[in-house]
């Protein structure tokens, strides 16, 4: 029987509340104890904040709110499941669905229980999604959810899910899993351009979308989805000096801006690293085609220059985001790449994707040399197999990444694709006329 051990920070709890063994199942069973804090998103009606205690429960107080609870399997097979809570102050009922099959399962006001919900065949290898909904409870009853319990006398069938909270998983699996393409660069080129465009498919731009195009060793510049009535192009620069607090940075290590664009806000940031950020709120719009450039040039000083200029391409224009001057580095653009994040976890059970195309690289002596080669990877929430709903590649001119939404479409990371050539695409910029201030 395979034991999912709780994370460090609830184990205690969740071990008091749901240690009793689910008698339903069979002794030859394989069993999967699925966390609610690490695979449940509020899917109806949408919710933008936490839906869990702070033990890790799932607490249901309305009627009308649906949960839904992810796993993935790996092949068809038959599943028994069960609910693990307690109902305080009363009895309630509550439904399980999955796609068109309904249970109902009656909590009583005793302790916390594995109830047993009912028996389901899966079609697999894919996403199964468990809808859970309070029907009917008394007035003063309070229903806490701790885990989705998943059984099956299946040889060989296997689950994958967010298993634990150790490292901060239940937040980084409910924000799913991050993709790259790291570009396959000239060599023997000093090169100080990066130019590449992003289209972005209508309806895949929800709340919390980050489409980064132009990634480099020290940095990145792309554009987010912050909120139903804000978007932000967002371009930033480490400091030399590791630390996720601005505040400790020493002032020689300072990442210093010394140009913005009209509109641009520009301050340290922290948490993921620290340096200098800067952002413009503009409404970029899911269908357009939006072009990047970012300079990285030596100042001669010890110290290297990064500017970033945004536009819409089929305004032919350019706007100046910012420019930030880097100690400590003495050197030209390497690491071009890009990737697609969610940073929102309360909308990470919903889809995204972008068309990334037109990748350029401008070396020293101005000469353009075209990228049209690119390796998916991903982060240790694909890696790990925590989620696998993530999937990159190339059709004709374009590269794409998409993640979230618990798709079944995997790729396998590490693959290196190749795009179509856009030679008659090239850039045509007057980097003398380019706004720097």
């Amino acid at each position: 029987m395979a034991t999912i051990k709780p994370s460090e920070s609830t184990k205690i709890i969740l071990a008091t509340l749901f240690a009793i063994p689910w008698i339903a199942a069979s002794a030859l069973a394989d069993e999967w104890s699925v966390p609610l804090a690490g695979n449940t998103f509020h899917s109806s009606p949408a919710a933008t904040s936490s839906v869990f205690q702070r033990n890790g429960t799932l607490r249901f107080t309305d009627a009308n709110e649906v949960y839904s609870v992810y796993f993935y399997v790996n092949r068809p097979g038959n599943l028994k499941l069960g609910a693990a809570g307690r109902v305080t102050k009363g009895n309630a009922t509550i439904e399980a669905r999955v796609d068109e099959t309904t249970f109902t399962a009656t909590l009583r006001d005793d302790p916390a229980r594995v109830y047993p919900l009912g028996e389901i065949k899966v079609d697999g290898p894919g996403y199964v999604e468990v809808q859970l909904k309070c029907t009917a409870r008394e007035d003063s009853a309070k229903i806490e959810l701790g885990e989705l319990r998943v059984s099956s006398s299946d040889q060989d069938l296997k689950l994958d899910f967010v298993k634990s909270n150790d490292g901060n998983m239940f937040y980084w699996g409910r924000r799913g899993p991050s993709v790259h393409l790291s570009y396959r660069l000239p060599k023997d080129a000093e090169l100080t351009y990066a130019y590449s465009e992003i289209t972005v498919p209508k309806d895949q731009d929800p709340i919390g979308s980050y489409f980064m195009a132009n990634g480099f060793s020290e940095g990145y510049f792309g554009f987010q989805v912050n909120s139903e009535t804000q978007r932000r192009v967002l371009f930033s620069v480490w400091s030399p000096f590791r630390t996720d607090n601005p505040k400790e940075i020493p002032e020689s290590d300072r990442v210093l801006t010394t140009a913005k664009g009209e509109g641009v806000s520009a301050q340290d940031f922290g948490n993921e690293g620290s340096g200098g950020q800067s952002y413009l709120v503009y409404p970029w719009k899911a269908g357009s085609t939006y072009r990047f450039l970012t300079e990285v040039k030596p100042d001669g000083n010890g110290n290297t220059q990064y500017t970033s200029w945004f536009g819409d391409k089929d305004k032919d224009e350019w706007r100046l985001i910012a420019s930030f001057r880097r100690p400590k580095t003495d050197k030209h653009l390497t690491g071009f790449h890009s990737f697609l994040e969610n940073f929102a976890p309360d909308t990470g059970h919903i889809e995204r994707s972008a068309n990334y195309a037109n990748q350029w690289v401008c070396d020293v002596e101005g000469r353009w040399h075209e990228i049209t080669r690119a390796k998916f990877t991903g982060d240790n929430t694909a890696r790990g197999r925590h989620r696998l709903d993530f999937a990159g590649g190339s059709e004709q001119q374009h590269f794409f990444l998409r993640n979230c939404g618990f798709f079944n479409a995997n790729v396998k990371l590490d693959e290196i694709f190749e795009r179509a050539s856009t030679a008659s695409q090239q850039p045509i910029i007057d980097f003398a006329g380019l706004p720097r201030s």
